[in-house]
């Protein structure tokens, strides 16, 4: 469910129009619906009712602080990966104690950080990062609370570059070797184990994996319970996908994610984390471009368009489909033609679909990029030097720049040229 919908043959963000929005900021720019982002909260809040449980948004998947500001004040925790990320939690007014520290690189700086500033629990990946927070901790007379991200060999059946759950990826620690890691936290000081992690990808569309994943965490709860270890707290990690085909796929709705969490975990009396991130802020999002060019090339036509592989890297990295479509929509009987839809970056790869079938539409014509409020403007870079473009929050009747495309003097003011050139 989305706020992106047409009024009287004009594509609105709930009650802005598009074309409004973009003769105030120009084109490309992201804009987000703030209904859409409390509504997919709210329905993993609900999936979990009854449950001691925290909803703690993937903030990879959008950091804009107003987007962090939004779903904080609805009570949500938030899982970084970074210490800036960590840091943009802060800034966005979410306390130290709803924050879930991920990754499988984390500094001692970034652990140093987290224990001053205050910190819901490290998700660990490895024995050695372990020793180290141990150090850290000890070296700042503190305790730091744990999880092993523990990694139990199921396959995801996702795309192999978001798969996060066999054995030959780089995340947690084999499931079978658990309980000798989790012996070792315990003999170690400023480490105090509080609960188990998992997470297996993203982007699924199947309940069974999880499944299969979940039940596994269950056996191995009762496991360390069995050895001695107060296993409070099970972090679940996020991964179910968002239709960005709306015409093909149906993935599962979170209240049957729940459901599952229920059957599978539900009789350990634990606490439950989520992470979710793309089903939050995915369809909460769409990238607006004009067109510049309509270009007739040999057996096929190719729509030109203003925002480029920089700006939405997905189609280039993973061959992600996005539904796009006209601001304007076409009237009844209008012929769709198939166009292959690229940027202007001079790279093959600025391909963002191919024989996707558009009315005819020519220089200056708006199309809307739709599910591209998940990994969209926190991929982006500057490559062509190509400002970052704009990200705009709508609430209603009303919209905000809440970033702002940068000036090429400021991009070129980061630079500097030293005195012997």
């Amino acid at each position: 469910m989305d706020h992106f919908l047409y009024k009287h043959g004009v594509l609105h963000a709930e009650d802005v129009s598009v074309p409004d929005i973009a003769r105030v900021v120009g084109t490309p720019f992201y804009v987000y619906s703030a209904a859409t982002l409390r509504r997919h909260f709210e329905v993993f809040d609900q999936a979990l009712s009854g449950m001691d449980h925290l909803v703690c948004y993937a903030m990879k998947a959008n950091s804009n602080l107003a987007v962090l500001k939004l779903l904080g004040d609805m009570g949500a925790g938030m899982d970084v990966v970074s210490g800036g990320e960590y840091r943009r939690a802060l800034a966005a007014g979410i306390p130290g104690e709803r924050i879930v520290f991920s990754g499988v690189g984390k500094t001692r700086e970034e652990m140093t950080l987290a224990l001053t500033h205050g910190i819901r629990q490290f998700n660990l990946e490895s024995e050695p990062e372990m020793r180290v927070l141990s150090e850290v901790a000890t070296g700042l007379g503190v305790v730091a609370p744990v999880t092993v991200r523990v990694n139990p060999d199921v396959d995801a059946k996702t795309h192999a570059k978001i798969a996060t759950g066999k054995s030959e990826n780089k995340f947690g620690i084999p499931i079978a070797r658990a309980r000798e890691v989790y012996a070792e936290i315990a003999a170690l000081p400023g480490l105090r184990a509080v609960g188990i992690d998992v997470h297996i990808g993203s982007q699924l569309t199947d309940l069974e994996p999880f499944r299969a994943a979940f039940t596994k965490v269950a056996a191995l709860t009762e496991d360390l319970r069995a050895d001695g270890h107060e296993i409070i707290r099970l972090d679940l990690g996020g991964g179910l996908g968002i239709p960005y085909e709306r015409t093909n796929e149906v993935p599962p709705l979170p209240s049957d994610y729940g459901q599952v969490i229920r059957e599978t975990v539900g009789h350990l009396g634990c606490e439950i984390e989520i992470e979710p991130g793309r089903l939050i802020a995915g369809n909460a999002g769409l990238m607006v471009s004009s067109v510049i060019y309509l270009k007739h090339g040999e057996g096929r036509d190719f729509l030109i368009v203003d925002a480029a592989m920089n700006d939405l890297v997905r189609p280039s990295m993973y061959d992600a489909h996005h539904d796009i479509v006209p601001v304007i929509e076409a009237g009844a009987g209008v012929e769709q033609v198939p166009h292959d839809i690229v940027g202007p970056v001079c790279e093959t790869g600025d391909t963002f679909a191919k024989a996707r079938d558009l009315p005819p539409l020519g220089d200056g014509d708006l199309v809307a990029f739709r599910s591209a409020g998940a990994y969209g403007a926190v991929m982006a870079s500057e490559y062509n030097s190509r400002p970052l473009i704009p990200e705009v929050l709508v609430d209603g009747d009303h919209f905000a720049v809440i970033r702002k495309r940068p000036t090429y003097e400021e991009m070129l003011a980061r630079d500097e040229i030293p005195e012997w050139l």
